[in-house]
């Protein structure tokens, strides 16, 4: 193997247990071969649409955003899912409810006034519907449409998204007006890249892969399209519909990298991130 070249650190992790629900940001996940251990495991399903709920078909869910998702207890492999636990973002006090011992679907079906159940298995061929906004460089405008989801997941398209500490400061430089916190995108894995790397460096990574920590090598698939959810309100974050604008006009609607797993093994913050030759 030849020299491995250090490309960044891990600077932050996410995992999201629930579908367009806020999740966790731990020091270290685990990553099977299908992904992020527990990563967007769960998801609710919308009975009359026969479809997964998502924001990004914000006329219907949008409001999952006020959610935040976390496991009770650490995934192990080759286990069932542990419960997942469910709070409020909106309300301080009110109390996790907890799927195991709580009637999840019917608190969201009467919050969203539509018969929904909570998911931890996806039905053959689930698919969910998507919005895509009036953006100037995007190929649908102010339509929904259908986005069928890889088999056996709640995944949009990848098993894993990375976005760059360089890419969010070189939108935050050409729009300084606009909030690109990194909690927009929703990645699973902040990469904090040396000082003075500039400009959308992690797409320069497309075809090859990352090692990171000892372990982990991810192959990069690309660029990541952004959508509608960038856009949203969560957690402390306003609306702001310039911001996937903003992606558009200075590249090409694409924010981060989308990951698949060649290697599993653990992710750390911290972690050393190598492009391999």
């Amino acid at each position: 193997m030849g020299v491995q070249e250090l490309v960044g650190r891990v600077r932050s992790l996410w995992r999201y247990p629930v579908k367009s629900m806020l999740g966790e940001s731990p020091q270290r996940l685990e990553v099977d071969p299908r992904g992020i251990r527990g990563n967007r495991a769960y998801a609710l399903w919308d009975h009359a649409s026969g479809r997964v709920a998502s924001a990004k078909n914000p006329r219907l869910w949008k409001d999952l955003l006020r959610y935040g998702a976390r496991y009770r207890e650490e995934p192990a492999p080759s286990a069932p899912l542990p419960p997942v636990l469910i709070r409020p973002l909106a309300d301080g006090g009110a109390a996790e409810l907890c799927s195991r011992e709580d009637d999840v679907g019917g608190y969201f079906s009467e919050r969203f006034g539509r018969r929904v159940s909570l998911l931890d298995t996806p039905p053959e061929g689930a698919s969910l519907d998507q919005y895509w906004p009036p953006v100037e460089g995007r190929a649908f405008q102010d339509v929904t449409n259908a986005l069928e989801l890889p088999a056996g997941t709640f995944f949009d398209a990848c098993p894993i998204h990375a976005i760059s500490t360089a890419t969010l400061e070189t939108l935050r430089q050409l729009e300084p007006q606009r909030d690109f916190a990194v909690e927009r995108f929703r990645p699973n894995l902040l990469i904090s890249v040396p000082e003075g790397t500039g400009g959308f460096v992690e797409e320069s990574w497309s075809g090859s892969c990352l090692q990171i920590g000892e372990q982990l090598v991810l192959r990069v698939d690309g660029g990541c399209p952004r959508c509608v959810v960038t856009t949203l309100p969560q957690g402390s974050l306003g609306e702001d519909l310039e911001i996937l604008r903003a992606t558009a006009r200075h590249n090409a609607v694409v924010a981060g990298i989308r990951l698949s797993v060649v290697t599993p093994g653990p992710v750390a913050v911290g972690d050393p991130v190598r492009q391999l030759p």
